[in-house]
């Protein structure tokens, strides 16, 4: 029998079904011990140091009692404790990123994704280097830096020779004063020698969904091709940090199965990473499976309601604080709305699942043939721009931290310390500065420079303002670009 250790490099002993089953048990036994809660919770609370902030983080036990307990006055500390955090560490910033398709030629049977091989009445697609190009430019165009490319397991089709070629030509394209500055990279489980090559190529977070941490699940869900190796697909994180990429994001679908189950698997995953790497995921999606072309989400039986995916959220802010949230076109404006107050810190905006989704299209046009799944916020990134600003949130484009260095455990010993936010405070400032000259309409372009405004008095250090307000005059007066402390 596999025994929890999660300092194991064995997927069976750092997501140990046992240790899940037993936590789950300890969280139901313990769901209305409000002794216990609010010892957890304080231990949850940010404390104020003379350097900022410090968090101690939770448990997969202790953050499973609060995601247990139904006691709605408890349920409210959670997510005002849970806004605290997100303010302590990320301030009211929000990174901006899209996701970009290269192609959904697959050799999995995922029984839960319209790109799975039997799917036969689905266009199969992979874009060429131009087309890539062209998608790139139409994303430049509408004011994105950050890009997160998807592809299906195709080792034909969509080899890593492509994807390296792919991040290449992202690179390389340089239209106006567009520039795509960071790309991550969202594909199948590979190997040690495969992830130095996406480390060398310069990639940012090397993004993997577990899908489901239930074995037995995973390989019903998983039924045939390579992704229906369990061991190998969870341990992946593992080779990818031995292949030198500092910077790893960690995800579940969310109603493949019972999500208590899930919500602990997900932190024991960060815990293992912490334990054995010395730093935890760098960031932590949060996505509900979706209709799409043939798969129909209500033959799923573990759905989850709105209710209960916001306290998903809360808590796993709660059990990982330092690790950016991420929430997807997937869910509606309400949701994403709700969720920005719970420890969110990085949305998509006018993006499209499908391959070859932007370029040749208008914001309001969207090819739906080879999505992979319904995008239910709509709205173009212009919207989302200004929607973020007048909820008194900075919409942000900055890459600093990446082309710094100052990724792994450098990006994590600085938010531990606080002293991020005295870098991506004015980064932030600054790349939507860039974004309001370059894209926005005119009503964002003036409510984006009254909250430019209102944020630079914010800045604590003399020195740091006055800097950041001079590259904002050198934004809207040149084509200088790219500030960055």
């Amino acid at each position: 029998m596999a025994i929890y250790d999660p300092k194991s490099l064995r997927a069976e002993d750092f997501i140990n079904d046992e240790e899940i089953k037993a936590t789950l048990a300890y969280a139901e036994e313990n769901k209305n011990n409000l002794e216990l809660i609010n010892q957890i919770l304080e231990k949850a609370r940010p404390q104020k140091t003379a350097n900022g902030h410090v968090c101690a983080g939770l448990t997969h036990r202790e953050a499973s009692v609060l995601l247990a307990c139904d006691i709605p006055e408890i349920v409210e500390k959670i997510y005002k404790i849970a806004e605290e955090i997100k303010l302590a560490f990320y301030g009211n910033r929000i990174v901006l990123f899209a996701p970009l398709y290269l192609s959904n030629y697959c050799v999995n049977g995922c029984v839960y994704c319209p790109y799975h091989y039997k799917n036969k009445h689905i266009p199969r697609k992979k874009l060429t280097q131009e087309e890539v190009k062209a998608e790139v430019i139409a994303l430049q165009d509408m004011g994105h830096k950050r890009l997160a490319i998807e592809s299906g397991e195709d080792p034909v089709n969509n080899p890593i020779e492509y994807i390296l070629d792919c991040i290449k030509t992202i690179y390389s394209v340089h239209h106006k004063n567009g520039d795509i500055r960071r790309v991550n990279v969202n594909i199948a489980a590979t190997t040690v020698e495969n992830y130095k090559k996406l480390k060398e190529a310069g990639i940012g977070t090397y993004i993997l969904f577990q899908e489901t941490y239930h074995k037995e699940s995973y390989e019903k869900l998983h039924p045939t091709g390579p992704k229906h190796n369990y061991a190998y697909h969870t341990e992946a994180m593992d080779r990818a940090m031995e292949g030198g990429i500092d910077d790893v994001g960690l995800g579940v679908l969310f109603g493949l199965e019972l999500y208590k189950y899930e919500f602990a698997g997900l932190i024991m995953h960060a815990e293992h990473l912490e334990a054995v790497h010395g730093v935890g995921p760098h960031t932590i999606s949060v996505p509900r499976i979706k209709k799409a072309d043939d798969i129909d989400p209500n033959v799923f039986d573990n759905s989850i309601s709105d209710e209960i995916f916001a306290k998903i959220t809360a808590c796993i802010r709660l059990a990982v604080p330092y690790t950016g949230l991420i929430i997807s076109t997937r869910e509606s404006e309400k949701v994403r709305s709700k969720l920005l107050k719970l420890g969110v810190s990085q949305v998509s905006g006018g993006s499209r699942t499908s391959v070859g989704g932007y370029a040749g299209y208008t914001p309001e046009e969207r090819p739906h043939d080879t999505e992979q799944f319904d995008v239910s916020d709509q709205r173009s990134l212009d919207e989302v721009v200004r929607w973020l600003i007048n909820n008194g949130h900075i919409p942000s484009f900055c890459t600093a931290c990446y082309r710094e260095g100052r990724t792994g455990d450098r990006f994590m010993s600085l938010c531990k310390s606080g002293q991020i936010l005295n870098c991506c405070h004015p980064n932030a400032l600054m790349t939507l500065s860039e974004y309001l000259e370059d894209y926005a309409s005119k009503e964002t372009k003036e409510a984006g420079y009254k909250m430019i405004e209102e944020e630079l008095k914010k800045i604590p250090k003399d020195k740091v303002r006055q800097i950041a307000t001079d590259n904002i005059r050198d934004i809207r007066n040149s084509n200088r670009r790219d500030f960055r402390f």
